[in-house]
């Protein structure tokens, strides 16, 4: 027992030593020398506690002194707080958000960018009303670049016709920062819900980003149109509350698929959760054994139908862009 404590011991102490470093390494949005020399002071703390659970002379000394710099370390990371003001990159410098009158929703600065390149595009919003009494379903992006794992998920919502408002929720970034899936675990990143033209978000992954290249499938989701609604509702309203009161991304728990399962609480028969929303390049199977997608073809089928690359690659910057990738697929 006495090795098995000891192990544990060591164990969470390693865990918290490569937390704190993290912590004040990353800090807040930014890193200079500042948050090296802290990383690295609290680095060396850590260790020379390691070594004093050698010698119960020193441990008492080392633990509390290493406890006490570890709850700083907590409390300034709880003190990090979200902000709408930042210097953000271009495409994610506009908040879209809603309003209300009945039935009618009209949604504002929905993102509609023509693109050049993945990083040459102009600049394009537009206002556009809706009527919840039109809505027709919800579609579902699955995006794959790095195996069969890891997706990123988009959902859209149907409105009949070419009419389709395509929402992902992504980290959102600063001018100059790259996306890091350590450094979303550390409050990097503010959440953003990109509201957008499926000719903006869906043709930007299948059309123009290469380095790597992302295969997209469209599924098309089963269920009664009041969830959908709800569903649609619950999205708006979020995206009205990070207006207000921004909150940050988290790779884990509040990511493009854990916020999605996390607004489908608003319907009581939504799915339980599960490992393959964690890794969520499973959700379209996870979708099909629970049925909410069709099942009359195996999934490896479906799967192949889903596929969008060649149809947006040859609809491109057609403005029935969103009718033509649904035009020759059973989804």
């Amino acid at each position: 027992m006495r090795w098995i404590k000891a192990g544990a011991s060591i164990l969470i102490l390693l865990i918290t030593i490569l937390w704190g470093v993290c912590a004040l390494y990353f800090g807040d949005s930014a890193t200079g020398w500042p948050q090296r020399v802290l990383a690295a002071l609290f680095a060396l703390l850590g260790v020379a506690t390691l070594i004093s659970l050698a010698f119960a002379r020193w441990r008492k000394y080392g633990l509390i002194a290493y406890g006490t710099a570890f709850g700083l370390v907590l409390l300034y990371w709880l003190s990090i707080a979200p902000s709408n003001q930042r210097h953000w990159q271009a495409d994610a410098e506009k908040l879209a958000y809603a309003t209300f009158e009945g039935d009618s929703v009209t949604v504002h600065d929905i993102r509609n960018f023509d693109y050049r390149s993945e990083f040459d595009y102009r600049l394009a919003y537009y206002t556009k009303n809706f009527d919840l009494n039109k809505l027709q379903g919800v579609d579902l992006f699955s995006v794959y670049w790095m195996g069969p794992a890891i997706a990123h998920t988009i959902l859209s919502f149907d409105f009949g016709g070419n009419d389709h408002l395509a929402i992902s929720i992504e980290a959102r970034k600063e001018q100059g920062e790259g996306y890091s899936t350590i450094k979303g675990f550390f409050r990097q990143y503010e959440l953003i819900y990109f509201v957008a033209d499926e000719r903006d978000v869906i043709r930007l992954r299948t059309n123009y980003r290469k380095d790597p290249p992302e295969q997209v499938y469209l599924y098309k989701l089963q269920g009664p149109i009041e969830n959908a609604k709800r569903l649609f509702l619950e999205y708006l309203r979020k995206i009205n509350e990070l207006n207000e009161k921004p909150a940050f991304y988290n790779t884990l728990l509040d990511n493009c698929t854990t916020a999605i399962w996390m607004r489908t609480l608003a319907n009581r028969d939504h799915l339980s959760f599960s490992w393959k929303i964690l890794l969520s390049g499973y959700v379209p199977e996870y979708l099909y054994e629970a049925q909410r997608l069709d099942t009359g073809l195996p999934f490896s089928e479906l799967q192949r139908q889903a596929l969008i690359n060649p149809l947006a690659q040859t609809a491109d910057q057609a403005v029935d862009f969103s009718m033509r990738i649904r035009s020759k697929s059973n989804h």
